[in-house]
């Protein structure tokens, strides 16, 4: 699990926290799996005393799959590696740059940009 996981580090820009809305990649050895999935809730697990997370994980996989995971910040930030039923798990974010708007090319705009008015949707029946 330590070599799969360093590999992912080589290749991914991975960000340093995990909020709602970001992309994880999940990574476990049994059953052997590499997902993505989109995290939902993060919320206080209170009938704990130390810190724990009930994290909502929507699998990007098919079938789709959402499951809620209770787990430690430093679980499901990627700082450590941690077991489910006895079998390593790893999980962390995924940094996605900015997109940067595609340069023109001259003689491919759109028939609005040619005329220089926006396009418009048309309803056709």
């Amino acid at each position: 699990m330590e070599q799969l996981v360093a590999e992912l580090k080589k290749n991914l820009p991975f960000k340093e926290s995990t909020v709602a809305g970001d992309i994880v990649i999940i990574a476990a050895k049994q059953p052997q799996m590499l997902v993505y999935a989109k995290v939902g809730d993060i919320v206080r697990d209170e009938s704990r005393k130390e810190e724990w997370w009930q994290v909502t994980l929507h699998l990007l996989a098919i079938p789709l799959q959402t499951v809620v995971w209770t787990l430690r910040t430093p679980q499901f930030t990627g700082q450590e590696i941690f077991t489910m039923g006895g079998e390593g798990r790893f999980i962390k974010a995924i940094r996605f740059e900015p997109s940067t708007p595609l340069p023109r090319v001259p003689g491919h705009e759109s028939p609005g940009q040619k005329q220089g008015r926006k396009s418009t949707l048309r309803i056709v029946k």
